[in-house]
């Protein structure tokens, strides 16, 4: 009777070591399902133009524009889709290449944000978002990036409470800001609450509603860019 116990578990014991973490029909490790192998790695990293910097190596130049070859790197990618937006005017270019580098003409004294995007079969990646300035006729004085909104974020809603902190990024090429103005308020187009801060945080009292506000970031020289208009809501 021992013998046959035995038996009948040592059978067990070569049938359970004999099923395989990977399928004899996959000897590859695909996906059965036929998703994308989640191992990929896809990931964009940015290379040029750096960011928050002056690119001045553009080619073609002429006194308003010239072509920027931009760069980026990435593991494993069919296709990428980049994205530039012009922060002066909010025109928005894109294109797709199957490259990691591609040249675009843009406007001269100009700043930028753009973003990869990497594609692997059915799995998109996407780089962070960078800023730049395109470098203009001769030597000049750039007005600061416009700020960036960290929180509240746009259309943030915010549970009942009595003060609300604004917080922002600031970044200038040359490396000169000054201050910024703060205009809030319960309309669009809000009057200025507070100016010539030097930090990048500011704590507002607030009560029930909906509220619109923008950062003005300015420089030694008096240039200045707009942050555009965000809101939030208070519950």
């Amino acid at each position: 009777m021992k013998r046959f116990i035995y038996i009948v578990c040592l059978f067990f014991l070569i049938f359970a070591c004999s099923k395989s973490s990977v399928d004899d029909s996959n000897p590859e490790g695909e996906n059965p399902d036929g998703i994308d192998n989640p191992s990929i790695d896809n990931s964009v990293e940015l290379y040029f133009p750096q960011e928050n910097m002056l690119c001045n190596l553009g080619t073609n130049v002429t006194p308003t524009e010239s072509t920027v070859k931009f760069e980026w790197k990435a593991n494993d990618a069919d296709n990428y889709k980049i994205t530039i937006e012009n922060l002066f005017d909010g025109n928005i270019i894109t294109q797709e290449t199957t490259t990691d580098t591609i040249p675009i003409v843009l406007q001269r004294a100009t700043p930028y944000k753009w973003f990869v995007e990497s594609q692997k079969g059915s799995k998109t990646q996407v780089s962070e978002i960078w800023q730049f300035y395109n470098a203009g006729p001769g030597e000049q004085s750039y007005a600061p990036f416009p700020a960036v909104i960290n929180s509240p974020v746009m259309a943030a809603s915010i549970p009942s409470t009595s003060s609300v902190t604004l917080q922002w990024t600031g970044s200038d090429v040359d490396d000169d800001i000054a201050g910024y103005d703060i205009y809030i308020g319960n309309n669009s187009n809000p009057p200025l609450f507070s100016s010539d801060l030097n930090t990048n945080e500011l704590v507002v009292t607030v009560s029930s509603g909906i509220y619109y506000w923008k950062v003005i970031t300015k420089d030694a020289l008096g240039n200045t860019s707009d942050s555009g208009e965000f809101q939030f809501e208070v519950l």
